[in-house]
């Protein structure tokens, strides 16, 4: 609870010390915090640094690409399902 305390302040004094980077930083802030919900401890800790950090997300490898297109093919069938995931796993991003 600490750490997450820490974190909002740092942000707070972020967006007050540079404004043009204030609502960039509270909306990645809020993005993080939402996306770390019913991670505690450590955990927590691990995500919201990893998220907070300007590094690049690591693209999916195919078969995550694969797990996440089968999730949004959900209720496709036939041909519908067939151009969707040829579409969706073409993408690289």
């Amino acid at each position: 609870m600490r750490n997450a305390i820490a974190v909002v302040i740092a942000a707070l004094a972020v967006s007050f010390a540079l404004p043009g980077l204030a609502s960039t930083q509270t909306d990645k802030m809020s993005a993080c915090n939402q996306q770390a919900a019913g991670k505690k401890g450590d955990e927590r800790k691990a995500f919201m640094s990893s998220c907070l950090s300007n590094a690049p997300a690591k693209p999916m490898t195919q078969q995550e690409r694969m797990t996440d297109c089968n999730k949004q093919a959900t209720g496709k069938k036939g041909d519908e399902r067939k151009a969707f995931m040829s579409s969706c796993l073409s993408n690289k991003g």
